[in-house]
């Protein structure tokens, strides 16, 4: 299961692509959309980092066969 994660979180990064080129898309003609686009943007990259750390320190802690 948890190489589907691994692999699942790279779709944040095709979102965060996604929100980032709507918001210039949206920029001209509704510039308040843009901003939320652009927030949007900035959340998923937050949730690649998160998920990406805690998936790191998840293995170390299998492969260090600790049970805390």
């Amino acid at each position: 299961m948890t190489k589907f994660f691994k692999y699942f979180q790279y779709a944040y990064l095709i979102f965060a692509g996604f929100f980032l080129v709507r918001g210039f898309y949206e920029l001209e003609e509704n510039p308040n959309m843009a901003y939320i686009l652009w927030a949007m943007a900035a959340l998923v990259l937050f949730m690649f980092f998160f998920r990406r750390r805690y998936i790191s320190k998840f293995d170390n802690r299998n492969n260090n066969g600790d049970s805390k």
